[in-house]
């Protein structure tokens, strides 16, 4: 493979990961020494063969297919083949292949990811070399495209074919990491100023995919770059008398393509949380920070005040970005549900609510089925649940642990501000001994399981939301009838009964 060859130079590493936990079998992968550990999982998850994993040569294979392509119409003879170039711009993380083209798939539609973060340098944002990196991943997909047009369709009459190749769109170019592209420009991302900026950004690239093409260009709208019309009025005349196939563009999903360039976030969407998922401030953060002027140190200090030195992100801010970008490129990821945003944000953001050093709350003794059950519940200074303690004490040691365990989790996420909403639906009327009347507790009579008990007692007291007992099942109730037809109630008795009576015990 001769795209190996670039790739000689560069320092490599080779790390260990686990691809499967149920085999657990570990892969050799082989990367350059700048990238991060996580990088190597996204290698070994978008590689298809299940040894050694080398970034050379797996690179190699969807960089040669692309070299092996006839040059477009129209471009110079002296213009080099696009391989040196797509191999550095994946060395240096600004561009990546999708699934579909790292493994070859003829099946699946090739396209390209852009790290929008990479082309923000010292001056700002590099526009002309983001046009670039643009034009080579359409001109790159058109080749291949031309090349593998008749291989894909097969020319058979089951597929309808467009009249014209120009017709067809020869691949996908998503961006991704928006979040830290503004944060780098200094742009707070629920602003009209990042939302103007992600819409003139995302009209640019459509813009490159559409040049030469049938398709009209988007409009550009007014922002902080004040150069991306320029630019995009000249990519536009440039290309104005050749004829193209169209490329979609859009925003990134999540997936493997995303994980090997490195991003804080994928597509569009924000960063709810200032920090990373080893407990490190974000990139995106240490550049707000710096924008206001403030070093971590600093920030810590007005944390500590009681400040807040960067203001969170609302909710509703990807939403407002999804509704910003909408109509100005081919495909968008969806937003969460609404009802969900809310609780995703604080999930996200990793906060967790102490509980204030005296404590408010009641205690409640009960018994359910004859076995006695201890609650306790402690409450935040607005009097919403915090921690919650089941202990039954005469059980078997086993099962205390194991309630004092379930208590402890349901308290942290309660902290973190999962809804105790959530934890109701779940551990309501579960069926499991020990199980029957309550006493002690004369609101409730009956009580399916000890934590049908505790939990629709907390929806009582802390959603004022009474919920019914459930319906009793005895223990001495007969199972129903089996499919059979030996225990028919037809008034006879079933000749193996009589058989029975007549057996006797000999010695």
């Amino acid at each position: 493979m001769t795209a190996r060859l670039h790739w000689t130079g560069v320092r490599m590493r080779t790390l260990q990961v686990m691809t499967d936990p149920d085999e657990n079998a570990l892969r050799s992968v082989t990367l350059p020494a700048a990238w991060d550990d996580g990088t190597a999982q996204a290698l070994a998850a978008i590689t298809l063969n299940g040894g050694p994993v080398r970034l050379a040569t797996e690179a190699a294979r969807w960089v040669d297919t692309i070299d092996a392509c006839p040059p477009l119409p129209g471009t110079p003879t002296s213009t080099p083949a696009p391989g040196r170039s797509l191999s550095y711009l994946l060395l240096m993380q600004q561009m990546a292949p999708n699934a579909a083209l790292w493994q070859c798939q003829p099946d699946e539609t090739p396209g390209f990811t852009l790290r929008l973060s990479s082309f923000v340098q010292d001056t700002g944002f590099a526009t002309e070399h983001f046009v670039a990196c643009l034009r080579l991943a359409c001109d790159s997909l058109r080749r291949l495209h031309a090349a593998t047009r008749i291989e894909r369709t097969g020319e058979l009459p089951l597929f309808d074919l467009p009249a014209k190749p120009e017709d067809e769109a020869a691949g996908l170019v998503l961006l991704t990491d928006l979040d830290a592209c503004l944060a780098t420009l200094g742009l707070d991302y629920d602003s009209d100023e990042a939302r103007s900026t992600a819409h003139a950004l995302a009209a640019l690239a459509t813009t490159v995919a559409r040049a030469g093409t049938k398709l009209p260009p988007p409009p550009i709208p007014e922002s902080p770059l004040r150069d991306l019309r320029m630019v995009a009025s000249s990519v536009h005349a440039a290309e104005e008398k050749r004829h193209f196939c169209p490329v979609e563009t859009g925003f990134s999903s999540p997936g493997p393509t995303e994980a090997l360039l490195g991003v804080e976030t994928c597509g569009f969407a924000p960063a709810f949380s200032p920090l990373r998922e080893d407990g490190h401030l974000r990139a995106s953060t240490l550049a707000r920070l710096a924008c206001r002027g403030l070093t971590p140190e600093s920030a810590l200090a007005l944390a500590l005040a009681g400040e807040t030195p960067l203001p969170p992100v609302r909710p509703q801010a990807h939403a407002a970005m999804h509704a910003a970008l909408k109509g100005t490129v081919d495909f968008l990821p969806s937003v969460p549900e609404p009802d969900l945003a809310d609780l995703q944000a604080r999930l996200a953001r990793g906060v967790r609510r102490t509980l204030p050093m005296r404590q408010t709350g009641f205690t409640q003794r009960a018994a359910v089925g004859g076995h006695s059950l201890f609650m306790r519940t402690s409450e935040f200074e607005d009097g919403t649940l915090g921690e919650i303690s089941i202990t039954p004490p005469r059980e078997s040691p086993m099962a205390r642990g194991l309630m004092d365990c379930l208590g402890q989790a349901v308290s942290i996420g309660l902290q973190y501000g999962a809804p105790l909403e959530a934890f109701v639906e779940r551990f309501a009327y579960t069926r499991f001994g020990p199980a029957g009347t309550v006493e002690g507790d004369p609101s409730t009579a009956y009580a399916t399981s000890l934590l049908d008990y505790a939990f629709r007692t907390l929806s009582e007291a802390y959603l004022g939301e009474p919920m019914p007992d459930a319906p009793r099942i005895e223990p001495s109730a007969e199972d129903p009838a089996p499919m059979l037809p030996f225990g028919r109630d037809t008034g006879e008795t079933p000749e193996w009964k009589d058989r029975g009576r007549r057996l006797k015990l000999v010695s």
